[in-house]
């Protein structure tokens, strides 16, 4: 039993966060194509408000490298293990052919996180891009990844492997580079589970470095514990390693045994935060309870 599953909910859900779920016949649709071809998305993987929304508006994120991640984030609904199943090599394909029947314009590539991998799962999105670029090369890819740290203590070898599968990945020219940072520097540790606040800023930082043409984006879930000051002095610290997007949204937490909502930021609130955004310099913010890190994110 998980250590959460004790603590109830301090507040009732609010209104502005009870939204519909999007028209049934894009769900059921998309849902059918996901199924039909053993596929996972993020969109039903971490039950997403908005998916009925991105169906229609002709976007999806998939979720790579199969539903078992190698981590333990404790705001993730995605199931987690140290043994998931090896590598489905027919994955691309099959994620090719829901984009093609899907008929989408914008394309989100995630994936958990496999640290049992030697590459750490980059070929995952290398191959998956260039199967559906063979289908439609005009689609546009915005990948969403990993870390892609593990395997060494912190050391310089372990920062040059790092750099290594971000090249990987940055070589195959998605058209936006995405990591989380999820929350802020003081809650990491309790929210990620084997991740660090300076690892991901690094690889944020990595990416401006190695691919300039290819803009960064990174998200926060508010409402685990963080304060104002903390929140911005994030986004300062993301601008200082030049990300240029940014997603802000309420966490929800999917189960009792993951971690508890401290409060519910307000929609002003999210509102504020976005002009604070868009002051430190970044080019794209998206700011809301219901924002997720893919919502809107075709611009």
């Amino acid at each position: 039993m998980s250590k959460f599953s004790a603590t109830p909910p301090k507040q009732r859900l609010p209104q502005w966060l009870r939204r519909p779920i999007g028209n049934a016949s894009d769900l059921e649709r998309v849902q059918g194509l996901v199924k039909d071809n053993r596929l996972h998305t993020i969109c039903e993987e971490g039950r997403c408000p908005n998916r009925g929304e991105c169906y229609a508006a002709g976007t999806a994120t998939f979720l790579l490298g199969g539903s078992i991640c190698t981590r333990s984030c404790a705001f993730c609904q995605v199931e987690k293990g140290q043994h998931p199943m090896p590598v489905d090599l027919a994955e691309a394909e099959r994620v090719a052919d829901a984009v093609d029947s899907m008929q989408l314009r914008y394309v989100v590539l995630t994936a958990v996180a496999r640290d049992d991998l030697p590459d750490h799962g980059a070929s995952l999105f290398t191959t998956t891009m260039a199967a559906i670029r063979a289908r439609n090369p005009l689609i546009a890819i915005e990948v969403l990844t990993p870390d892609f740290w593990g395997g060494y203590p912190d050391s310089d070898q372990a920062v040059v492997a790092q750099r290594q599968r971000l090249t990987t990945v940055l070589e195959a020219a998605p058209v936006c580079f995405n990591h989380n940072l999820e929350t802020v520097k003081r809650l990491q540790r309790q929210v990620r589970r084997g991740a660090t606040y300076e690892r991901s800023l690094g690889l944020l930082a990595a990416s401006r470095e190695l691919k300039p043409s290819i803009p960064t984006k990174s998200g926060l879930m508010l409402g685990l514990g963080e304060k104002r000051d903390e929140v911005i002095d994030t986004l300062k610290a993301l601008r200082g390693v030049d990300c240029q997007r940014i997603t802000l949204g309420q966490y929800l937490r999917p189960s009792l045994a993951h971690l508890p909502v401290d409060r519910y930021w307000t929609p002003a609130e999210f509102d504020e935060l976005a002009d604070v955004a868009r002051e430190l310099g970044f080019a794209q913010v998206r700011s809301g309870p219901l924002v997720r890190s893919s919502y809107h994110a075709a611009g």
